[in-house]
């Protein structure tokens, strides 16, 4: 392959990645993509949420093939003290619809098919085949890759980063800075597997329905982070992150933050009796909108969570990846049939069509929550304890009186913050969710 001149290199082959690379090679370039994995989605054992709209922009018929686990018509969103949790849910037969909008899947297996639909679109696709340089000319423009698999030179007219959060490659370029602990969380996650008909009868499931649960609070040990539970068909996605600083400082560990979420009585009796068989851990790019880097630049291109693209309030990432490896390619292809160079200059084109589209939107919409929630620790869990408190009192049927449980409710607030306190903690919340 020595000297031999690509359209586009991409490096990486997960959502992002193979959105791009699937992008330019049905566009008719000429594609390599290099994956130092020993297929795309070996690195990765655990359960994810696919947002199917992100995917259907890309191959509206994914779901003749693709390997779908269950579709989710039921969402819950705890918030969790000790040994209970105060909570909302959302369940619907609309989303049994002909084209669900969610779906469980695991993540090893739908890599490892869209990136076979990647090589049935004409891209040339090396695993095993790690990047270790980028190659510029005397301008500092990027020209292409040298790898560990050769000594020479791969050219192409651009290069697309789709190598994940930790972004080595575009570290040693100086293209990007060195990833910072307050803007990157740890998570850990196991694969409880069960009966299918075991998962149905415990989540009120038929067919290929699904549950999430997404949860919040002393979980954490006041430190900010979520914990989640995913149905699969034949398994249970179980797993907590913290926010690598705050981990660091504290000095706990994400493994006994997860046994100690495991053991909590809201999810001990979902697990019972399950067998682990899988246990992973992987950094997720929680920094927001203030922790983008710089996406373009002479010859070059960032995706997915290289790009810091998850929206952690709304715990999206796949969706955010798939988009932004699309409108990448799309803004490639868009210069190649203009005949105009992949220079910074035409280049920014990506930023803006990003800006354009849900993706910046949104985590321009909450840039400041990652700041509200390190300066408010106490969100995390003195609220999800109030809520537990009040819920316990109101909830009772003790003989006392509901005028006076409603006192001891406001009493217990006033406590806990003052009235100033949870004035200032409201106004907190609505400057940053904006």
């Amino acid at each position: 392959m020595s000297l031999e001149v690509f359209d586009a290199i991409v490096i990486g082959a997960g959502p992002a990645g193979n959105a791009a690379a699937y992008t330019l090679a049905k566009s008719g370039l000429k594609v390599l993509q290099l994956e130092r994995g020993e297929y795309a989605g070996s690195k990765n054992v655990q359960g994810a949420i696919l947002y199917a709209d992100a995917l259907e922009k890309l191959m509206p018929d994914f779901r003749e093939d693709a390997p779908l686990e269950r579709h989710i018509v039921e969402q819950r969103m705890w918030m969790m003290d000790d040994n209970s949790h105060t909570g909302m849910h959302y369940r619907s037969d609309s989303f049994n619809e002909e084209k669900p909008n969610r779906y469980t899947i695991i993540r090893s297996q739908f890599d490892r098919w869209f990136n076979r639909r990647v090589r049935e679109a004409g891209a040339v696709v090396l695993c095993e085949t790690t990047v270790t340089e980028l190659l510029k000319d005397t301008n500092g423009r990027v020209i292409g890759v040298k790898t560990d698999r050769h000594g020479d030179a791969i050219l192409a007219d651009v290069v697309i980063l789709a190598e994940g959060v930790n972004g080595l490659v575009g570290q040693r370029a100086g293209l990007r800075q060195e990833l910072q602990p307050a803007h990157v969380a740890l998570a850990v996650k196991e694969m409880h597997f069960l009966p299918e008909e075991v998962i149905a009868a415990r989540f009120n499931l038929k067919g290929d329905e699904g549950v999430v649960i997404e949860a919040m609070g002393t979980i954490t040990k006041g430190m900010v982070g979520t914990a989640f539970l995913y149905t699969n068909r034949e398994s249970i996605s179980v797993g907590i992150g913290c926010m690598v600083q705050d981990l660091a400082e504290n000095r706990v560990s994400s493994s006994a933050l997860l046994e100690a979420f495991k053991a909590h009585p809201s999810i001990r009796s979902l697990l019972e009796g399950s067998e682990v068989r899988e246990y992973a851990a992987h950094l997720i790019p929680e920094g927001g909108y203030k922790a983008v880097p710089q996406l373009y630049g002479e010859g070059w291109l960032v995706v997915g969570d290289a790009a810091h693209f998850v929206n952690a309030v709304h715990r999206e990432g796949s969706n955010l990846a798939m988009t932004s490896g699309r409108i990448a390619a799309e803004t490639v292809v868009w210069l190649k049939r203009r005949r105009e160079a992949c220079s910074a200059e035409n280049l920014a084109e990506y930023r803006r069509r990003l800006e354009a589209s849900f993706v910046m939107k949104d985590l321009k919409k909450y840039r400041g929550i990652p700041a509200l929630l390190h300066r408010n620790k106490h969100f995390l869990d003195l609220y999800p304890r109030i809520a537990s408190r009040a819920a316990q009192i109101w909830l009772r049927v003790d003989g006392v009186d509901k005028r006076s449980k409603e006192g001891e409710i406001v009493r217990d607030l006033r406590a806990a913050r003052g009235w100033r306190g949870l004035v200032g903690d409201a106004f907190k919340v609505a400057r940053a969710w904006r």
